[in-house]
């Protein structure tokens, strides 16, 4: 606008200048005419051109109106408001339509991102709120572990401890030499019933066999350990095929094994229980069955670090991505039934 308004004046100047000449020699009526022409000529091409900026101007912050408004909400549909492309200033400068362009693409992008940075922020909510669960989980599982630890050491070290104390108490100033020989024979027997205790919860607490992906062999060291610590006898069932499995799920299936049993064991005052392990489909299927009286489950109670097994049993399920189901019913028996997808990444299930 300004190269307009300069142009105005310029075709002034040009003007008076060649009236002062002319004036000097005379100037008739020719001369006059020629001069007004010019003149008027001059100043309406100028007056275009001063319409022709102001709408370029008028133009252009149109445009930057527009971007500062998207850029402030980028969700604005650029079709939304006034089209600069119908503007007929607009359309006839290439640079301004291209200019309009790049204000589209710039938004596109900026919607695209916004959209990008939405989703990320999302997945990172759900992520952290994943890594929670799983960190409470363990929490919880840690403890369980912890709990039926001690309740292990207080049914078996603690009480053969006890055990021992009292006999040496028996021994005291009061007895002869033959009976302190006697009380010192069988504590000390009693003190290596304890070291044997706590060697087998230590086998317990981590069997050597998983550590080399042998399921086959630590289920079966276990089910020894029953018949020879308890006289108790588990028929066992088992995949005559290998098939792949994650160590997380060996783990998984030889503590539901450890732990069903202990509770036969414990509760179901029976001598014999049934062990199995299938694949049915795309899941790992692993059962303990007894024929003992049965229980209602919702009267359960853990309390004082006991009867924490079937809820430890649940929550390694669960962090395994798999379930336990429990099928009892008082006179009816006890059927525990662990679920487990199958995944074959990591290690193997070899064959019985």
């Amino acid at each position: 606008m300004w190269a307009a308004v300069g142009s105005a004046f310029t075709v002034l100047a040009a003007v008076g200048s060649a009236a002062a000449v002319l004036v000097t020699d005379g100037v008739g009526p020719v001369e006059v005419t020629a001069l007004g022409v010019g003149l008027g000529v001059g100043l309406l091409l100028c007056l275009g051109s001063v319409v022709w900026a102001s709408r370029v101007t008028a133009g252009l912050r149109a445009l930057q109106a527009d971007a500062v408004r998207r850029l402030r909400d980028p969700s604005i549909d650029p079709a939304d408001g006034t089209d600069r492309r119908d503007d007929v200033v607009v359309r006839s400068s290439s640079e301004l339509v291209d200019l309009a362009r790049v204000l589209d693409a710039l938004q596109l992008r900026a919607r695209v991102a916004d959209e990008v940075a939405a989703q990320a922020w999302r997945s990172a909510e759900q992520a952290s709120a994943g890594v929670f669960e799983l960190l409470s989980g363990l929490v919880a599982a840690e403890e369980a572990t912890r709990g039926q630890l001690s309740a292990d050491l207080h049914d078996t070290v603690a009480q053969t401890l006890a055990a021992a104390r009292g006999v040496l108490r028996e021994a005291g100033p009061g007895a002869d030499e033959r009976q302190r020989a006697a009380a010192l024979a069988e504590a000390r027997e009693l003190v290596e019933d304890a070291e044997e205790q706590v060697r087998a919860v230590m086998a317990r607490a981590r069997p050597a066999e998983l550590r080399d992906g042998d399921l086959a062999s630590a289920v079966g060291a276990l089910r020894r350990e029953f018949a020879a610590r308890y006289l108790f006898t588990v028929e066992l069932s088992w995949p005559e095929q290998p098939y792949p499995l994650p160590l997380v799920s060996a783990v998984t299936v030889y503590r539901f094994f450890q732990e069903g049993l202990l509770n036969v064991v414990k509760h179901a005052d029976v001598e014999e229980a049934e062990a199995s392990l299938t694949i049915d489909g795309a899941e790992l299927v692993a059962e303990v069955r007894d024929k003992g009286p049965g229980f209602v489950p919702s009267e359960v109670r853990s309390s004082g670090g006991r009867h924490v097994g079937l809820g430890l049993l649940r929550e390694r399920a669960r962090l395994a991505g798999g379930s336990l189901v429990i099928d009892t019913a008082p006179g009816a028996g006890t059927t525990l039934r662990l679920r487990l997808p199958l995944s074959p990444r990591d290690s193997a299930l070899p064959a019985r």
